[in-house]
């Protein structure tokens, strides 16, 4: 029998502490596709930053609507090999339905089960001679939905995952604002379907950081890390101050006096930034890389 490894008490805790440092250690997640200026999909991955990229956004969608994505100044071409090359470095591509604006919305469990089929089909697993990105396989579907109607998206949520049976794992990721319970997300949420919640801790002053108190986003951020069944919860902010109207967290105070305050919850993720063209010009996740 081999000898047991005896260790110092002072050891065997700065171990311990060392472990619990790295469990809590986050990702930064950051959406992409809604600025021309902002670099290819390539660029973002190249960074060396993200550790998940969403795609922004299918606008369009539901009550019976040809699907449109928006990629505002992007080209669809060459982003296939540019998923590729995300996926290459283990940077998971989302696609996010939704945004602020659009037309979108579903109308019955039937029309919901369409979507997730057209979803499958033409950015997943599934096949179809239409695929907007072309032959590359998507890691999964963000929700960003943000029309106040909650109708039938738990339904949606639900026929996606059903898709990880038949090989690759659907990821799910929600991005609710961050007024507890979200309007247009709740039912989805209560699922536990989801694998990543970003919550929008911007343009919602009652929980948002402001003036150099945390106290508001702190409380919102326990009611959220004890109330969702996900396996992360993220921070979701703004990269500059002109990315959002509100909310946004300067560099030194994320880490000085937010980051400690968010990482203690066991489900914690890390933050997502909105959004990627912003982050270059400001170079947010540079600067916090290192703390989240």
């Amino acid at each position: 029998m081999a000898a047991k490894l005896k260790l110092s008490p002072l050891i065997a805790f700065l171990l311990l502490a060392g472990m619990a440092g790295m469990s809590r250690a986050g990702n930064i997640a950051v959406y992409w596709g809604q600025n021309g200026d902002e670099g290819t999909l390539a660029d973002a991955c190249n960074s060396g930053l993200y550790a998940y990229v969403i795609v922004a956004f299918l606008s369009t969608f539901g009550n019976g609507q040809t699907p449109v994505l928006n990629l505002a100044g992007h080209s669809s071409a060459g982003i296939s090999s540019d998923i590729q090359t995300c996926q290459s470095q283990n940077i998971k591509v989302l696609l996010s339905l939704g945004g602020g604006s659009g037309g979108y919305g579903l109308s019955s469990t039937d029309d919901a089960r369409s979507v997730a089929d057209y979803l499958w089909n033409n950015f997943l697993g599934g096949s179809s001679s239409s695929r907007p990105l072309g032959d590359a396989v998507l890691d999964g579907i963000d929700f960003d939905i943000e029309t106040g109607n909650s109708a039938h998206y738990d339904e949606l949520a639900t026929f996606l995952s059903q898709y990880s049976s038949q090989g690759k794992k659907v990821i799910l990721s929600a991005a609710p604002q961050c007024p507890y319970p979200d309007a247009s997300l709740g039912p989805a949420l209560n699922t536990g379907l989801f694998d990543n919640v970003w919550v929008q801790f911007y343009n919602n002053p009652p929980c948002q950081y402001a003036s150099g108190d945390a106290s508001n986003l702190l409380s919102a951020w326990s009611t959220w890390t004890s109330s969702v069944t996900a396996g992360s919860i993220y921070l979701g902010l703004p990269a500059s101050p002109d990315a959002a109207g509100s909310g946004y967290i300067p560099p030194s105070d994320l880490t000085s006096a937010v980051l400690p305050g968010v990482k203690g919850a066991s489900n914690y993720g890390g933050i997502m930034l909105w959004s990627r063209y912003y982050d270059v010009q400001n170079n947010y996740s540079g600067q916090v890389k290192d703390s989240v």
